[in-house]
This record gives structure tokens, C-alpha cells and sequence, in this order.
């Protein structure tokens, strides 16, 4: 997966609203160890079965936790701020075999309010920031940065230690630290890779949370069979705008040539290079295929319209192909330095997540040399990395019969919902739903009435905090706090790389 696929739901459905409170059985056991296996994590008990009384300040009880360090506290009206550590073990399977610290943030509302169990399946933000089922809920925000992504990366990185399994493993162990400190209900959520992984964490551990909110999640199952990709390409938008886009991808391969100087040039002044990916020309086709799957991933087909494309691709200037080609897909993408920092993400689809492949029928294959180039690219070579085709497969059934009070949100428009998860006649309380002309960045409030409706009162009867009107009718539902412009940005940031 690139810039759409680098530019991929913590889990989740508990058995009843009051489950969370017993021990999740994992589907692939850990041994105990030093730290004494994923279950033995420590915690503070409520009411001070510890010692520490449940009236303490949060920040006290936060670092009365085993293994929680406290790294800042932000002050935010309304709420306490807190980013922390919490060391966690490189291999909950042998937990004596060495440890590493894993930032999480905290953003705490009050102890008798659910908690939303956030990841975006990359680095966490050290800034306040509130997800929609937070808001939805009025709760608190436990958010998570996924192993490997630095700073919370061992040393030495054993990469075969990052797997969907021992990131779940990480959200179990850190959830039961934290749910005697935040008893209420607990929702997980993330949106694209983090929506894969709340699902991933829910296949896992599937009697943690009481309800999943999955945004944008991919789900490739078979990494071989990727026709569901051209299908969408084909159809989505309108005919001119498809055209349109396709006619400027074609254009920067057609100027090669003279275009290649210009990323020289702009890669010299910047210092990048390019050993990763092996050389200028593979990374200069790369950014130029994945450009109009990132336009679809970011942008509206209002933008199809704006100077963002040029209307004549033939006709247009070196310099507006290239700034339309840079501004969608970035030419910094597949730079060792653009490479670098998302290694644990293209390492986890060479492994176990997949990455699609699209043709191009619009380009001759006289200008095509390299195609949609795998993830073995994108990692560097003393990295080891073996596909493993039975990880996605696992999940996608689990969802298909197991699935239990979770909802997963698509855009109309996102190439990344051409491979959806689906729901089987086993599934209870769950739903799929896709948000009308949206993009990557599709939520619930972007849903028709009825579906909006709907999903909003299952994400607060799931967390316990659904008033009974609401469960009679749910109509009714709104979110419950009000919104905040800093804290509830839904926009999407776009991304520079091909990626989920």
C-alpha cells in the first residue's frame, strides 16, 4: 500500500455492556515472564483496593500505574492533557526478553464517563485532540502510538516483534491498566490503518471493548486478487474528471525526461537521495502512479475543477504538470528521508497487510518501466520481511462471523474502501456503512440521516450513555458535547505518500 497507501479498529465488541470488567482471552496466548504475560500488567483498583483512593488527582492515579512515566501535562479547558510512556514488553509471548516505551496520551473528561480507545495505526499526536465517538459520547481519550513507529521502537528493533498480534497485545495490556482507573464503557476507534487496527485488536482480545468505530479500513484479503481496484477507478467521479486526472499522469510520464531534471535538481538542493527504492527514476514513476489514486484518497471532484489539475494536460506547462503531480502525491514520498519514518508501515504490508496494485490502461506501456512497486521497495534491504497470506485472511473471517457491536464507516469516493470488511449472517448489532461522496476522510456525521442517525445512537448505547429516548428512538441522537474547533477537526490531512 502507497501514498494512498503511504500519503490502513483498535478492536472490538464486548459480549455486554458490563464484560469489559473481566479478563480478555487472547487468541494466541502470551507465556508468562518477567512482566507476567499480557495479563499482569498492574493497575490501580477503584476505590482504592490498592491503596490509592479512587478521589485521587487522575495524574496521581495515572503514574500510580506499574510502568507509566509521565512525560508532559497540557493544559486544555475542560479537560486534563496528559502525554505519558507505559513500557511495554517487545514480545508479550516472552515478556522477560526486554522491554520498550510506548507513548500514549491521555485526554481526560471525568472517571464516570466512558472512555474512547483511539489509535491511527501510526505515531500519536502530543497534541489535545478529540475523535468523533469521543465527542459523540462526551468521554474520555485514551490514544495510542503503534510499536515501532518512533519513539516507541526497541532497541535493537527486532522486526519480527511487529505484527498485528503484538500490537493488539499492546492495547489488551495497556487497557487493563487503565480500566480500573476508567471503569465506564470503552469504545475503540481509529480511521484507516488505525481502523484496521482497532479491528485487529478486536479479533484478538474480543471481550475488552463494548463497541468498535472503524473509519476508512482496508481489508485486503486476498493480496494477489486486487481487481476490486481497477473496478473503482473506473467508475468513480464523473467521466470528465476521471479523464481529466488521467491525462496529467500521462503527461509526466510522457515528460520524463525533462521533468527527471527537475526532481534532480529539487532533490539535490534538498539533500535527498534515493537508496532505498533504488534510484531517482523508480521513485519519480512512483510519485507519478500514485498521483490519481491520491487525488481520489484527499480531494473532492470540486477540486477536479480548480487549478489543482491542469484542464489540458497536453497543452500545460512542465512546471504546472509538476506542481500538480507534487502537490497530490509529493516528490519527497520515496526519498530515504519521505521513507524512513513510515518503515514499520511498509514493513507490516510486505508482512501481513497487503498492498494493492492497480493498472493503468489510459498510459501506453512504453512509458510504464516499473508499475506499482511492492512494499520490498519501500523497506531497507537488511530488514528481513517474508508475506505472510493467512494474517488478513484470519481477520476477514473472524469479522464476517464474529463481529459484535461494531460499525464501520467508508467514503463513497475513498480508493481504500474498493476492499471493504464485510458483515455474515453471524454478525449481531453491526454495520456497514459508506458516507456518500466522501473521501478518506469520511465519519458519521457525513452519513445520510437515517444511517447517521442510527450510528450515533449505537455508539452511545455501546458506551452506556444512551439517554431513553435515544433507545426508543434513535432520532433522537445527537452528539453529546458540543463542538470544539481546535479539538474536533474531522479534516483529513493529506499525506505525501501512497499509504492508508
Amino acid at each position: 500500500m502507497r501514498k494512498a497507501l503511504r500519503s490502513l479498529l483498535a478492536l472490538t465488541v464486548l459480549i455486554g455492556t458490563s464484560s469489559t470488567a473481566g479478563v480478555a482471552v487472547a487468541a494466541q496466548p502470551a507465556t508468562a515472564g518477567a512482566l507476567g504475560g499480557t495479563d499482569d500488567i498492574g493497575g490501580i483498583g477503584v476505590d482504592g483496593d490498592t491503596g490509592t483512593a479512587a478521589s485521587a488527582d487522575i495524574k496521581d492515579r495515572l503514574l500510580a500505574i506499574p510502568g507509566m512515566s509521565l512525560i508532559e501535562e497540557k493544559p486544555y479547558t475542560g479537560y486534563r492533557f496528559f502525554v505519558l510512556n507505559y513500557t511495554q514488553p517487545v514480545d508479550h509471548r516472552r515478556p522477560s526478553e526486554g522491554t520498550f516505551q510506548q507513548r500514549i496520551t491521555v485526554l481526560h473528561k471525568d472517571t464516570s464517563r466512558p472512555t474512547v480507545f483511539y489509535t491511527g495505526g501510526y505515531n500519536v499526536s502530543a497534541n489535545p485532540s478529540r475523535r468523533e465517538p469521543t465527542q459523540i459520547v462526551d468521554g474520555n481519550q485514551v490514544s495510542m502510538e503503534y510499536r515501532f513507529f518512533t519513539p516507541s521502537r526497541p532497541d535493537p528493533a527486532d522486526w519480527s516483534k511487529l505484527d498485528i498480534w503484538q500490537a493488539a497485545s499492546d492495547q489488551h495490556r495497556l487497557f487493563r491498566a487503565l480500566k480500573p482507573v476508567y471503569p465506564e464503557n470503552w469504545i475503540a476507534t481509529g480511521g484507516s490503518k488505525g481502523g484496521m487496527t482497532a479491528t485487529y485488536y478486536e479479533r484478538f482480545y474480543p471481550r475488552d471493548m463494548d463497541g468498535v468505530v472503524a473509519y476508512v479500513a482496508p481489508n485486503d484479503v486476498n493480496n494477489k486478487e486486487d481487481s476490486a481496484y481497477d473496478r473503482f477507478f473506473r467508475r468513480v467521479g464523473t467521466e470528465e474528471c476521471r479523464d481529466r486526472l488521467n491525462a496529467v499522469q500521462r503527461e509526466a510520464l510522457v515528460r520524463r525526461a525533462p521533468l527527471k531534471e527537475k526532481y534532480e535538481a529539487y532533490a539535490a538542493a534538498e539533500g535527498y537521495t534515493f537508496d532505498t527504492i533504488g534510484g531517482l527514476d523508480r521513485a519519480y514513476e512512483a510519485v507519478v502512479l500514485d498521483y490519481v489514486w491520491g487525488f481520489w484518497q484527499y480531494s473532492t471532484p470540486a477540486d477536479c475543477e480548480s487549478d489543482l489539475v491542469p484542464a489540458d494536460a497536453a497543452d500545460a506547462s512542465d512546471e504546472e504538470i509538476w506542481a500538480s503531480i507534487d502537490t497530490v502525491s509529493g516528490f519527497s514520498a520515496y526519498t530515504d528521508q519521505g521513507l524512513s519514518a513510515y518503515t514499520p508501515y511498509y514493513y507490516q504490508a510486505g508482512t501481513q497487510l497487503g498492498a494493492p496494485t492497480i493498472h493503468f490502461p489510459h498510459i501506453e506501456k512504453k512509458y510504464i518501466r516499473y508499475g506499482y512497486q511492492p512494499p520490498r521497495n519501500f523497506v531497507p534491504r537488511d530488514i528481513g520481511m517474508k508475506f505472510q497470506p493467512n494474517a488478513m485472511r484470519d481477520v476477514d473471517t473472524w469479522v464476517r462471523n464474529n463481529a459484535h457491536r461494531m460499525l464501520f464507516v467508508y467514503g463513497e469516493n475513498d480508493p481504500w474502501g474498493a476492499e471493504p470488511f464485510r458483515l455474515g449472517k453471524k454478525a449481531r448489532d453491526s454495520y456497514v456503512f459508506t458516507a456518500p461522496g466522501a473521501n478518506h476522510g469520511a465519519n458519521v456525521a457525513g452519513l445520510v440521516k437515517s444511517e447517521r442517525d442510527l450510528a450515533t445512537a449505537r455508539i452511545q448505547q455501546w458506551a452506556g450513555v444512551a439517554s431513553p429516548a435515544v433507545q426508543a428512538d434513535p432520532e433522537a441522537a445527537r452528539p453529546l458535547a458540543a463542538y470544539d474547533a481546535q479539538l474536533d477537526r474531522h479534516d483529513v490531512e493529506r499525506e505525501r505518500r501512497l499509504r492508508p
